[in-house]
């Protein structure tokens, strides 16, 4: 009987394991390619997954509620409708593992580019690129780091031919230099003991809670933080949106906030330095091609998810802004596709949507840096004219920038803040909708 693994995917950057918060199919059902089987929950996205292929379900091994980690089999299906009827008191659990696991290998040896490690992925990969792959010597770990540029994050020939020039580069540098010693392990400090008083009140962390709590302490660890802020004078552009701003809904039918303006400013600075829109690889340093904007959205229930808006750069704000609505809706009602909250490679948060006039951001690793975006207020300010300085109500925000220091010192990470700060006071009142 030929059969299929349903996994855990992988529905995240850093993201190792999810839970089952429903299942729409029970073990009998028939099922078809693209019928939704189960609805999956991490501190990123819910997303309901569909099947990929057809066939029976002769196995769940999981009930709903259950903590999975990424590639954990979570179903088995009968690739050809049948149901292998089997005595449980005279099979051992572990002989019926092994059966369940081997089926799945025996059922892909007509493509010789597939390995058995192939099918814990949830990512397609096109014959080309598995035969790319499999004479390349590249393994499954490595095929499901690379970035792919196609629908959905695909997997392109272009990519994996990348991926192979910059590894050939790498070993040929590793072979030319002696090996530096091995860095210290960071130790991991264990947290102060905390007294519970009779009238204190304690509230267990959720799910999401936690793992986003995980995510702040690695990347605090992992990243030595420096924050520079500048204040900048947005007078113009906010006349410019007051004034505009019904004629865009009615021209568009998309509400214009500030925060698709201060994305444009952020992806023309990051075309401008491109140090800044990379991540670090080891004693690497990757410099993203895309600009691809994660945009901090606070969801009903007080977490927060970054959407991405890809290839920011290339989009006026008229596009800007109907993806940033598109996105924003999307994860306020859990209904984002896992793909758009991946490859993001630069991060803005609004603290002023708060009320908050400045704050420090930790980064959204593997990124180096994130913006945080004050309240815009009035302030008096002096303005120098022809006929002298004088002083005059303006609009002025903060804008405070956490960096890297590994790869960004201040030099760079004070200009990079001063441009999107220019950028944003050089705005054209005049600008035409």
């Amino acid at each position: 009987m030929a059969s299929f693994n349903i996994v855990m995917p992988k529905l995240g950057e850093s993201i190792q394991e999810g839970t089952i918060t429903k299942w729409f199919v029970k073990e009998g059902d028939t099922i078809e390619e693209d019928d939704m089987l189960f609805e999956v929950a991490t501190d990123k996205v819910d997303s309901e997954i569909p099947s990929p292929v057809d066939g029976v379900i002769t196995k769940i091994n999981y009930e709903e509620d259950s903590l999975v980690a990424v590639g954990e089999v979570l179903a088995v299906v009968s690739l050809d409708g049948e149901v292998e009827e089997t005595e449980p008191e005279a099979t051992d659990s572990k002989e019926e593992t092994a059966k369940t696991d081997e089926a799945p290998a025996k059922a892909e040896t007509t493509d010789a580019s597939v390995d058995d490690s192939r099918k814990l992925s949830n990512r397609f990969y096109s014959p080309l690129v598995k035969t790319i792959a499999k004479e390349e010597n590249v393994s499954f770990d490595e095929l499901e780091s690379i970035e792919g540029s196609g629908v959905g994050g695909r997997v392109q020939k272009k990519d994996i031919m990348a991926y192979l020039e910059s590894r050939d580069s790498s070993a040929a540098q590793k072979e030319s230099k002696p090996a530096a010693p091995a860095a210290p392990a960071v130790e991991k400090k264990a947290a102060p003991p905390v007294s519970v008083g009779a009238n204190d009140t304690v509230v267990e962390m959720d799910r999401v809670r936690k793992l986003i709590a995980d995510h702040m302490v690695m990347s605090k660890q992992v990243s030595p933080h420096v924050t520079s802020v500048v204040e900048a004078d947005v007078t113009d552009l906010v006349i410019w949106r007051n004034k505009n701003k019904d004629a865009f809904q009615k021209k568009y039918g998309d509400k214009i906030t500030f925060m698709p303006i201060f994305t444009e400013a952020v992806a023309a600075a990051l075309a401008e330095f491109p140090m800044v829109n990379s991540s670090v690889n080891g004693d690497q340093i990757v410099m993203k091609k895309d600009v691809n904007v994660g945009i901090a959205v606070a969801k009903p229930d007080g977490n927060l998810i970054v959407p991405v808006i890809r290839n920011a750069e290339q989009r006026n704000l008229v596009g800007l802004t109907k993806e940033l609505n598109r996105l924003a809706d999307a994860a306020r009602n859990n209904k984002l596709d896992p793909s758009e909250i991946q490859g993001g490679t630069f991060t803005i948060t609004n603290f002023g949507s708060f009320g908050n006039i400045i704050g420090t951001p930790i980064i959204n690793q593997p990124q180096v840096a994130i913006l945080a975006t004050g309240i815009i207020e009035k302030k008096p300010a002096v303005l120098e004219t022809p006929s002298g300085d004088v002083i005059a109500i303006r609009y002025k925000m903060y804008l405070s920038l956490s960096y890297d220091h590994r790869i960004i010192d201040g030099a760079l990470g004070g200009a990079f803040l001063r441009r999107i700060a220019d950028h944003l006071e050089q705005f054209d009142i005049n600008r035409a909708i």
